[in-house]
């Protein structure tokens, strides 16, 4: 959770995660289960989930009435086999991370794609004006 806004009729919770990330429901409005990884205490408020891309369509979840704060790390359940079959790096965002969980533990199969793998394909252009 990168930044909670909220509003007089709508309240966001903007996380760093986007629809190139998972672009399921962008797509077609699939609906995944989003929970906090550590439950809160704190009131729960209704908010939509969406990603820093600023796309009317970036967005992971609507109308969830969840306990959050900056800083909590959310999982996104049940998001089918393909999320990052159908991922991209649209708006110079980098591949997520591949995490599988079972029970208590989990192992990064697939970490964050890094900067050099990220711009390593890129060809440099030289540009002489005259």
């Amino acid at each position: 959770v990168q930044y909670i806004k909220t509003g007089e009729e709508k309240n966001f919770c903007i996380v760093d995660a986007a629809m190139n990330d998972m672009v399921r429901p962008a797509l077609y409005g699939a609906w995944m289960s989003i929970e906090p990884v550590t439950q809160k205490t704190t009131p729960a408020i209704t908010l939509d989930i969406v990603g820093p891309v600023c796309e009317s369509s970036d967005w992971l979840g609507k109308d969830r009435t969840l306990a959050l704060c900056e800083g909590d790390v959310l999982a996104l359940l049940g998001a089918g086999a393909y999320g990052f079959a159908m991922s991209s790096q649209y708006n110079s965002r980098r591949f997520a991370a591949e995490v599988m969980v079972e029970g208590s533990s989990y192992t990064v199969i697939r970490p964050r794609q890094n900067y050099e793998a990220f711009w390593q394909d890129e060809v440099r252009l030289s540009i002489e004006h005259n």
